[in-house]
This record gives C-alpha cells, sequence and structure tokens, in this order.
C-alpha cells in the first residue's frame, strides 16, 4: 500500500522544544498554501513545547525573499536557535520558476552555513497548485509540520555537537 500522508511521523522521536526559539518565516505568495504550511509549522512546534513568546512569525513578499529574512534574523538574534522558512513555487510556463527555486534552495542553505544554526527549507516546488494543497495539509500531509520537526532535531543535534 502506497503511504500518501508524507508528514507522518514518531512524536516520541522528536526532542523537547522548551529550550528554544525558532523563527518561522513565510512567504505571502500563494498564501493559501504557505498559511497552512505556517499553522502546522507553529502548532507542531507548540506541540513539543515551544514556549509561544519563543515562535517568531514573520512574513515576506515571495518566496525569493526567504534568504534575505532568515539571515537578517540569524543576524540579529543570537538567541534564535532555527529558522523554518515556508515558501511555495509553482511551474509557470517561463523559466523563473527554475531561477527562483535554485536561488532560495542555494541561498538557504548559504545563510545555514554562514550562521552555524539550523534554516530548515520548506518550500514547495510543485507543477501545480493541486500539488502544493496536497502538501499543505491535503492528502500528502503539511511540509511545515515536517518543518518544525526537522527544525527541532537539527537543534538537538547542533546541541550535541556543541
Amino acid at each position: 500500500m502506497k503511504k500518501t500522508n508524507l508528514s507522518d511521523y514518531d512524536p516520541t522521536a522528536v526532542p523537547d522544544g522548551s529550550l528554544y526559539t525558532v523563527a518561522v518565516v513565510a512567504a505571502e505568495w500563494n498564501p493559501e498554501v504557505t498559511g497552512a504550511m505556517l499553522n502546522g509549522a507553529v502548532s507542531t512546534l507548540r506541540e513539543h513545547g515551544v514556549k509561544e513568546e519563543n515562535i517568531i512569525v514573520r512574513h515576506v513578499p515571495g518566496t525569493f525573499e526567504l534568504t534575505t529574512a532568515a539571515d537578517l534574523l540569524l543576524g540579529s538574534d543570537p538567541s534564535l536557535n532555527a529558522v523554518i522558512c515556508i515558501g511555495c513555487v509553482i511551474q509557470g510556463e517561463t523559466r523563473h520558476f527554475e531561477f527562483i527555486c535554485q536561488a532560495v534552495s542555494q541561498g538557504l542553505s548559504n545563510v545555514a552555513i554562514k550562521h552555524s544554526r539550523p534554516v530548515i527549507f520548506s518550500v514547495l516546488t510543485c507543477d501545480t497548485m493541486q500539488q502544493a494543497l496536497d502538501r499543505a495539509g491535503g492528502r500528502h500531509g503539511n511540509k511545515g509540520v515536517e518543518g518544525a520537526v526537522t527544525a527541532l532535531k537539527m537543534c538537538k543535534f547542533k546541541d550535541q555537537c556543541e
């Protein structure tokens, strides 16, 4: 049987988030998708102990701006443990999709390396709006939930390296 909800996870394998401060930055473009992912990320962080006052939510105009936002947040707040970047890019008729997806994936990776803190890539790169909706709380789960789980696991990983 093919697994349909790709966001299923073992909650007992997720570290306690009570000592972490996590920012969630969501692109305003495709808000029905990014809003659902943002809600999934925030609720998952709360479920795993991150205090309300330690969840910082910010919005940027589009997915391309996630890199700058993550860099600014990490550069201005040394107490920030991780940034979850939420966006959605849907293939259109031009090559714009390719340029945005490549720039954001490389940019977020560079920000994580620069600051030595987790920067989570919760960016959907889909062919259709339906594919995006299916991954933003639809039949394939919620990539925002997955981003929150990944952030907490990476925060714990970083703690173990120090």
